[in-house]
């Protein structure tokens, strides 16, 4: 690596959600084309047999940071007792638990509660706790569900950093309606993390259209843009099978991106734009 190069995290999320994600991010990690994977405890298919095979790839020489997808819609359900609100046992749509978040109408004490349930069965999984934290469909950045996050973080799981979703000022544009908002409540959620004493990654990339059939390969390079070292950027490789297509909208998407990171072109990629993955 030259001084110029950044070294920039590329984790892939929902690990857990079907046996076919698991198997293609356990491929790239072990090609050394991921250095990072957050792990969906709340899923069905995080099973030992599922846990292992991804700790494994860590065996001598660590390959990739694991950390914890926090999971609060539907279709996956609590690991904790009497968490509300739920429909048929079930967390509510993404579009209901925002509602309810913004609203100040969920409970403190039974988001804690749960999300602490969700880093138990990490701990149960791996034999210690995640290296850092996340959320499926960035629900950590909600209000009370913010708060509640880094409560666990810092009580908990205290060498955890925790994702932030602001992109690179630099880059920054008003557009892109999805872009923005995690943009805005980024900067309370930093703000929030600071007081707490809960570390967050410097600038964040990799929210698009994900229901276009978008060439990844022409907008990879555009999360490089003024991305800083240590920066992150999220992605969702995946073969798509049964199970997915049960819990997920994101399928063919998910497969266009893995042939991407697998290809040569992902390496030549990173290296024009002078970055690296960082070592774990």
């Amino acid at each position: 690596m030259t001084s110029q190069q950044r070294r920039i995290w590329l984790c892939a999320d929902d690990y857990g959600i079907s046996p076919g994600v698991n198997a293609a991010i356990r491929e790239l990690i072990g090609r050394g084309r991921l250095n990072a994977t957050s792990v969906m405890t709340a899923a069905p298919h995080l099973d030992a047999k599922e846990a292992m095979a991804l700790d494994r790839l860590n065996a001598g020489n660590k390959r990739a940071a694991l950390g914890l997808h926090v999971t609060l819609t539907a279709p996956f359900q609590p690991l904790s007792k009497n968490f509300t609100p739920l429909v048929n046992g079930h967390f509510l749509q993404l579009n209901s638990m925002m509602r309810a978040a913004v609203t100040r109408r969920l409970n403190r004490e039974r988001l804690v509660s749960e999300i602490a349930a969700q880093v138990q069965a990490f701990v149960a999984a791996f034999s210690r706790p995640p290296d850092f934290i996340d959320g499926h469909q960035h629900i950590h950045l909600f209000p009370q569900v913010r708060d509640a996050v880094l409560k666990v973080a810092a009580e908990i799981a205290s060498k955890a950093w925790v994702r932030q979703c602001g992109r690179p000022g630099l880059v920054r544009r008003l557009k892109g309606r999805k872009q923005l908002l995690l943009d805005i409540l980024s900067v309370s959620f930093r703000r929030r993390a600071r007081r707490a004493g809960v570390a967050v990654n410097p600038a964040f990339a990799g929210a698009y259209d994900f229901g276009r059939k978008t060439a990844f390969a022409e907008i990879f390079p555009h999360f490089l843009a003024g991305l800083p070292d240590e920066g992150l950027i999220m992605c969702h490789p995946g073969f798509v099978d049964d199970e997915l297509k049960r819990l997920d909208p994101l399928t063919g998407q998910r497969e266009r991106e893995f042939a991407y990171f697998n290809s040569e072109d992902f390496p030549r990629s990173l290296a024009e734009h002078g970055a690296t993955l960082a070592t774990p």
